[in-house]
């Protein structure tokens, strides 16, 4: 008996692990339209850099504005920003085209993608910055004198 010995569980039921993986992962959809730190910090980013006067910016220059700020944490790896891009456009709060690939060829360098925040970006922007981070701070158990 896979299910540990007692009668009951899933794999008694006839689901094997890969079944069970999925019913856990399908059963933690988020919220339409919450985000996760990551997307709220590109939304905080692609503000600061339209108050700055760049309208269309692409992954490399994100991430560069990330790093300045104290997101930098939040950016493991460039797959992990351009996940959050794709998933904040299917989403709405942003727009991508691609740069005009004689502009590329110019600046002797492969074409760009170049992303737009949208009123939706920028109202979940401003709820994020409205927002405090949320610091945990964890205290140490302390053990009793004996």
């Amino acid at each position: 008996m896979l299910g540990g010995g007692l009668g009951f569980g899933a794999w008694d039921l006839g689901f094997d692990t890969l079944s069970i993986y999925l019913l856990i992962i399908l059963s933690m959809r988020r919220k339409p339209n919450a985000l996760v730190p990551i997307e709220e910090a590109i939304c905080r980013a692609a503000l600061a850099l339209r108050f700055d006067g760049i309208e269309e910016f692409h992954g490399y220059e994100l991430a560069k504005q990330l790093a300045e700020a104290d997101d930098r944490k939040l950016l493991t790896a460039y797959g992990t920003l351009y996940r959050a891009l794709g998933r904040l456009e299917s989403m709405g709060m942003l727009q991508s085209r691609r740069e005009d690939p004689e502009v590329a060829a110019q600046a002797n360098r492969p074409g760009r993608r170049l992303y737009t925040l949208t009123a939706l970006g920028e109202e979940a922007a401003r709820a994020a910055v409205a927002v405090p981070l949320k610091r945990v701070r964890r205290t140490r158990r302390r053990v009793a004198p004996a």
